[in-house]
Order: structure tokens, then sequence, then C-alpha cells
């Protein structure tokens, strides 16, 4: 028995509090600024609840009566129409037996004689014959033709006795439209003589509406089994045309009407024997406003007195939470202080001050928390008690004694950042925040290792190229103005060289992207190679690079070899996912101060002498020479005079076009034929004279004005085409050549066909001739735009083939009807064996995938025999024909009858 009680002992405590916990509950929630609100808040409940129910009653009430009224609507508006409908119908018909019994001349006559024509201010009554033709009309409105109209097409294919209905239609001698309703006519032998036609104003069958009982936003109308409103009116409007779709018949529905957005209650209802339907709607605001009245009294009043009972509530609680709140707020303290140390990431120290001589010697630790014990590899118990000078002697010499004796002197609180070396994780940042408290401070020190390590990434990813981890132009732009800055103030001198790759953009087109970076990592890494530790080279872009020499000594010259040896690094051949390649590099270069005393002028200065290495064939170094602006300038003055030149062609009003478009002649070996031209742009510069392509057209594909200029060529050989076959000139076809910008325009194809269809050329005429490297620079894109062509019945072309990269996997797949010799392969075919050699296999390959291969650049009869020889199909050159004007092309043609050769 002892031994039990023993073992039973220990575990009473846990019962007496487990009863205790719901004694506290309840004398808690007795409370009075807790039992109050919970008693008002029921209170509120049940006032809310019956508010509510009586508001929801008067609702389906106000709900069931508009839906009544609607219906009820409906009712008598059908009846209305029902009785309009059956008068026209009876009209029809008397109209129809008239005209059997009279002709179509007297039926009219002989109703008027009887007093059966309806009233001419209301109703339009027309009689055709079997051709259409308005024989008779009352009131008279002339001769018309209704050939076209839908009623008479529907009476005339169809034979039975339904009435006809239309939407309203205006006539050129009605003011105002109207719906026909009209029967067929047949003559004696059962065939169709014509239709019998009643035409009636649309608001002749909503004038019974009335605002007193619909009001200012009810809706009637008559709508066909077609959805589309024959006649409806919505307050004082009266319209018609529009679609409608009414919903189930005989059911009142609430709906917004699409017409105007109102939501109604409405319903609709056939009308026996035509095909329409009466609908009928009450503004669902108008019928439900003396509820919603009657609601905002209700609201009103629970919330007068939800307010009044609140405001009694609140001031009887508000005195009893203060008795409440007096007795927690010590303990609360104390919790809230242990919460917030325990549960924050951050270490807190309560430090005491001592005070020496009306100074702050030093401080004890009062308490810490957990984080502090990470922090510092102490336990709290070691801690406490710790004075800061033997625990942190460096403190002291840091500076951070004297912000914390400051803060315990004058109150303020201090933050700060500092890089701690001596913890036992190793070095760390930390933040601190000091907060003056009753004799001492209290400091809460945060690890920001993280962050600050983040913030180093962030500075370097901002300041450098996420591809070669060069810098990029904005860390340049800073370390240029400092080299200017320094140089400025020691008299001294700084480079600036810009390097823009040559040939990168035929790799990138023919071996993809991911190629053209790998290139671009590997041509980075050797020219920085090539720089001392104070040079900059930074990636400016794309394929174009610079470097910067700051603080240069001797003559600008002194940095010819450094450039050299850059640009030789440059041209060693580099392998790239599995092929070796190759490029070169034009380099411009400028100094400070004697090319520009800003960093602006020194980048531009920089990009002309690189474009002066380019136009000297790339590959060289060229440094900045003030003649070079002369160049800019002149390609600026032709870059205007292109777009002076492409408003005189689209602007009727300019004057003299001057563009030009003269035609080659392509000729069929075999036969002689002249079978097809390729038209070739001449610009007449109305200072300068004629203008070779090869000094604009480079400039207008740059600039983006070869998209514009390209369609005007295409338009322009379009309609010549077409002009000479309009002609009686024997057909050939048209060849125009597309640029690589106007291929990647997404209204290429669109173009075309506008094109086309503006000049009537048929499609199977024109032919596109697109470059090899063109295509290659987004095959699967490319192959689609060309099949788009393919499609429409334009053919096409690859010139210049063999000049690019595409495989012949690649090759095989091109919807294309012709290949292209290069003429650069035709220029020496006479005495050339690699040039024959290339041309032998470009024409064997066209012959294996069923092309025909073309020689552009023949000038020799000794080239013509080679090509004839060897079967290649067809030819263009100066040997039969310079590009001849329009004029010149078509006596050519009329003279040789397409046979040149």
């Amino acid at each position: 028995m002892n031994t039990l009680a023993s073992i039973a002992t220990p575990a009473a405590p846990f019962p007496v509090r487990a009863r205790r916990m719901p004694a506290r509950w309840l004398a808690l929630a007795l409370e009075t600024h807790i039992s109050l609100p919970l008693f008002a808040l029921f209170l509120l409940g049940a006032m809310w609840f019956g508010t509510l129910h009586v508001i929801e009653v008067e609702r389906r009430t106000a709900a069931a009566a508009a839906r009544d009224a609607t219906q009820e609507l409906l009712d008598t508006y059908e009846a209305q129409m029902a009785r309009s409908l059956s008068n026209i119908d009876q009209t029809l018909r008397v109209l129809k037996y008239a005209v059997e019994q009279n002709g179509a001349q007297g039926a009219l006559p002989a109703l008027a004689a009887k007093g059966l024509l309806p009233p001419g201010l209301v109703f339009q009554v027309e009689i055709t014959d079997s051709h259409g033709r308005v024989l008779a009309s009352n009131p008279a409105a002339g001769a018309r033709d209704l050939s076209g109209a839908s009623y008479f097409e529907f009476h005339r294919h169809l034979r039975h006795d339904q009435p006809y209905v239309s939407q309203a239609i205006v006539h050129p001698q009605a003011a105002e439209p109207h719906l026909h309703f009209s029967r067929r006519i047949d003559d004696a032998a059962g065939r169709f003589a014509g239709v019998a036609i009643v035409a009636v104003d649309p608001a002749y069958f909503t004038s019974s509406y009335e605002r007193s009982r619909q009001g200012e936003r009810g809706l009637l109308g008559l709508v066909g089994v077609d959805g589309v409103v024959r006649a409806m009116r919505i307050g004082e409007q009266v319209s018609w045309g529009q679609s409608y779709t009414p919903g189930p018949t005989d059911m009142v529905g609430l709906r917004a009407c699409r017409i105007d957005g109102e939501t109604r209650y409405t319903t609709s209802r056939p009308l026996g024997g035509f095909p329409l339907l009466a609908v009928a709607g009450l503004s669902e605001s108008e019928q439900m406003a003396q509820f919603r009245q009657q609601r905002r009294a209700w609201l009103l009043g629970a919330g007068a007195g939800s307010a009044l009972l609140v405001a009694v509530v609140i001031l009887v609680s508000a005195w009893s939470w203060q008795l409440a709140k007096a007795r927690r707020r010590e303990r609360q303290a104390q919790e809230t202080y242990a919460a917030a140390s325990e549960a924050s990431p951050d270490a807190f120290f309560v430090l005491r001050s001592i005070v020496r001589n009306d100074r702050v010697a030093d401080f004890t630790i009062v308490t810490t928390n957990s984080r502090a014990e990470q922090l510092t590899g102490l336990r709290k118990e070691q801690l406490a008690g710790q004075r800061i000078s033997v625990m942190l002697p460096g403190a002291f010499s840091a500076g951070i004694f004297a912000d914390l004796a400051a803060v315990a002197v004058d109150g303020a609180t201090h933050e700060a950042e500092w890089l701690a070396r001596s913890l036992p994780q190793g070095e760390r940042w930390l933040y601190r925040q000091a907060v003056a408290v009753e004799d001492g401070v209290v400091v809460i020190v945060r690890d920001i290792t993280e962050r600050k390590l983040a913030e180093g990434r962030i500075r370097h990813l901002a300041h450098h190229d996420d591809l070669t981890g060069l810098p990029n132009r904005s860390l340049l732009r800073e370390r240029l103005d400092e080299a200017i800055a320094t140089a400025a103030g020691d008299g001294g001198a700084v480079g600036l060289a810009f390097i823009d790759l040559d040939g990168f953009k035929l790799v990138n087109d023919a071996l993809g992207h991911n190629a053209g970076d790998a290139l671009l990592k590997v041509v980075g890494a050797r020219m920085a190679r090539c720089l001392g530790a104070g040079d900059t080279l930074a990636r400016f872009g794309g394929d174009e690079f610079v470097i910067l020499l700051p603080a240069l000594s001797g003559e600008p010259a002194s940095i010819a070899p450094l450039l050299e040896q850059v640009r030789q690094a440059v041209t060693e051949p580099v392998l790239v996912e599995g092929q070796e390649v190759q490029v070169s590099c034009s380099i411009g270069v400028t100094f400070y101060p004697r090319d520009g005393v800003d960093a602006n002028a020194l980048m531009m200065h920089a990009d002309i002498a690189m474009y002066r290495a380019k136009e000297l064939g790339n590959d060289n170094v060229q440094f900045y020479a003030s003649e070079m602006n002369a160049s800019i300038d002149e390609k600026l003055g032709l870059l205007e005079g292109l777009r002076a030149a492409l408003d005189s062609c689209l602007d009727d009003d300019a004057g003299v076009c001057q563009f030009e478009l003269l035609y080659q002649p392509k000729v069929d070996l075999r036969s002689g034929r002249l079978f097809g031209v390729e038209a070739l742009i001449r610009w007449h510069h109305p200072e300068q004279g004629l203008v070779s392509p090869d000094r604009f057209i480079g400039l207008a594909e740059e600039s983006g004005l070869i998209v514009p200029i390209g369609e005007w060529v295409l338009r322009t050989a379009s309609a010549q085409g077409a002009s000479w076959r309009a002609a009686g000139l024997p057909p050939i076809s048209m060849s125009v050549n597309v640029s690589a910008r106007q291929f990647e325009d997404k209204r290429l194809v669109e173009r075309i066909a506008d094109a086309l269809r503006a000049s009537g050329l048929p499609p199977d005429a024109l032919e596109v001739e697109v470059t090899e490297s063109l295509i290659m620079r987004d095959l699967g894109r490319s192959v689609d735009k060309m099949r788009e062509l393919e499609a429409m019945g334009v053919s096409l072309s690859i010139d210049d083939f063999g000049t690019g990269y595409s495989s012949l996997s690649a090759l095989k797949s091109f919807p294309i009807s012709r290949l292209k010799i290069d003429k650069s392969f035709v220029a020496d075919l006479a005495s050339c064996a690699d040039d024959q050699a290339i041309a032998l296999a470009v024409i064997s390959l066209g012959h294996k995938l069923n092309l025909r291969v073309i020689a552009e650049g023949v000038e020799t009869e000794q080239q013509r025999d080679f090509l004839r020889a060897n079967d290649c199909d067809e030819m263009q050159g100066y040997l039969f024909s310079r590009p001849l004007p329009a004029q010149a092309l078509a006596r050519l043609l009329a003279d040789s009858h397409g046979v040149v050769a």
C-alpha cells in the first residue's frame, strides 16, 4: 500500500493543473471586456439575421412581380403583333390574288377601287415580275430592280407559300429603312412570276410602347429566328439589325442585354406563321427600385441600432480592458522580451554601463539569447558578467566601444557594419544596432555575410559581361572617365581601341549561336592575355570589344606592337564544336587628348576609325584622323538622299522617281529562248548622278530602308511583268532579289501576295531569289516561309550558290526550283580548273535534285561553250545583254519573239 502511494504521488500535480485550466478559462471568459462583446455579438447576429430575412422575402416578392409583369407585357405585345402580322399577311394574300386576277399592272388599281389597299403613309406595297423589276407600287416609287434582294432570291428558288420577313433595308427612294414582308407569285402554269411585297417602317411594330407601364428602359421588339433584330424599342430609341439572343421562349429570365448592357427581365414567344419572335423586357433596376428603397431603409435602421449597441459595448469594454491590461502589463513585458530575443535570428546583448569619473569606462554583459551563444561560442552562463574590455579587447581599437559609449550617454540609436575576423566561424560580416536603455545599452548583432556576398555578385554582374566575364560597357565607361580625369591632372594620355570581329556573323549564321558564343569566349580570352595589369578589355556588345589603355607615355604609335599582337591573337584558328574556324578583326584607335577630351568623343572617333579599317578590307589597324569624319558625313548624306529617293517613288506628288529598274535577260542554253529577266535597281541621284548599288544597298540594309525599297522593287517589277503580258509580248518570268532584312520581315509573304494581286501578274510568273547564307540563319523558319511562297505558286531560287555554308541535308529540304552559280565561279571558268570543278559539281547536284541550274556573269563565248557542253540549263550576263530599261527589253522581246541566241 505504501509503495503504491509513493508511486502515485508524483502524478498528482498534473491532474490538479489540468483541473485548474478550465477554471482559468472560465474566469477569463466572465470578465466584462470579454463576456459583454460576446453577448453583444449574439444580439447583432440576431438583429441582422432578422433584417436580412425580411429583405430577402421582399426581394423575392418584387422579383416575382417583375416576372409576372414581363409575362403580361409579352402576352399583350404578342397579341398586338399577331393582329398586325395577320393584317400584313392578309394584304400579301390579297395582292397575290389581285395579280393572278388582274395582272401586275391592274392589281393595285383594282384593290384601290375596292378600298383594299393599306394606307400609303405606313405601308409601301410593291409587285415585281420574275426578273425582280418593280411593275407597280403604292405609293408610286418608280422603276427599280429588286433582283438582288434577299426576299426575291428566297422566293425565286423556293417554291412554297411561306411569307418571308427581311431585315431592315434602305432603298435609294426611301428615307428610312423598312421591313419587307413578301410572298411568292406564280403564273397559271405554277412557275415563278414575281413577288408581292409590303414594306413597313420598323417603328410601326414598337408603337405600342408605354412609358407608364414599361418605364424608361423597357424593351419591345421583333427578332428573326436567325437572331437578327427586325425592330426593337428601348425607351425612346428604336433600332434594328443587331444580333440578339432571346433565350428560351415563354420563360422569363434575368439577363444582360448585349445591345445596351442593361439587365432586364426578358421573355420571348414565336409568332405563328412568321419566322419571328416577339420579345418583351422590363428593366431590372426600374422594377426593383421600390424594393431597393425599402431595403435601404431596413439596412439604415439595422445599422443605426448596431452602431448604438457597439458604442455602448465599446465604452464598457474599454473600461474593463484598461483594468485587465494593467494587471498583464508587467507579465507581458517579461514574456515579450524572452520570446523576441529567443525567436530572433539576431544576437541580443544587454549591457550595463560601468561609469568612472562621469565617463563610461566599460560595459558588463547582463544577459544574452541563444543566437548570441552561437555567435560567440560561449554559453549564457559564461557570457553573463563578462566585461567588454576583457571579452573583446579589439573593440576599443576598432571604435566599437566608442560607439556604444556614445549611445549610452546621448541616447541616440547607432547602426554600423564591420568585418569580424576572430569569431569561431571564421571571418564574417556583422551588422550591429545599439539602443540606449536605463543604465546601459541593448546591442542587436546580425550576421550579414550572405548579403555582402550577394551584393558583391550583383556588383560583378552589373559591370561584367555574362558570356565572356569581361567588363561591360558600363564598367568601361566608368574606367574611361577615371582614366581621362587622371590624365587631365598629370598631363598624360589615354588610348582607346575599338575592335570588331570580321567574319563572325558568317560563323554565327552557319554554325549557330552556341558556336558563336564559344568563339567569343576564346577570342576574348586571347585578347585579354595580350594586355597589361592596368589595361581593360571590355565586351561592348555583339562581336565588338574595346581596349582601354590608361596612363600612356610616349608617342601614340608606341602601342602599335600591342595592337598587332592582339590582331594576330584573334586571327589564330579556333576549334568550335569540332570544326576549325578563323576570324580576323578590324581595329580603330583613338587617343586622349589628341582626338577628343571626353569619353563620348573618344568612343565615336574610335568607332569611325574601326569602320575605316573595315572599308580598307578588314583585318587591319587604323588610327583616327580628322579626315575620317568626311567619310561618315558622306555616308549620312547618302542615307538622307536614299530616304528622299524612296519618298520620290512612293509619293506621286514628289516629282520624278529617282529609282529605276533595269531588267537583265535570262536565256535557255539549249533553245536560246529568252525565258525570264532579273530586276535590278539603279539610283539616279539628283546631284551625284548614277549611284552604284554597291554604295547604297548595304546602307539600305543597315538602316532598314531595304524593306520599303524592296517592296517598291517587288511591286514595280510585278506591274512591269503584267504590262508586258498585257501588250501581247511573249510571257516571261520576273526574278526579284530578296535581302536578309526583307526575308526576316514577318509580312514578306503578305507583301508578295499584295504585289501580285495589285499588278495582276500570275504567281507562277514571279521568282524570288534568296541567298544561301540568308536561309541558313534560321533554317526552320526559312523553310516554313519558303513553303508558304511555294503554296502560293511563286517559284524560288538560291542566288550565289556555293558561297555559303548550307549542308546537303538542308538543301534537299528547300522548296526551290533553281540554283544560280555565283559569278565568282564563272569569271575564270575557261581557264581555272578549280572553278570548272565547282561549276560541274553545282550542275550535277542541281540535276540530281531535279533543279534547273543557271550561271550568272557569263561574258565570253568560252564560258558559254563550257556551260553548254556540261549541261548547264540557263545563263545570264553581258554576253547576251546588259541590264536594259523596260522599253528596250520590250523591243528585244518583240523583235526576237523570245529567242536571242
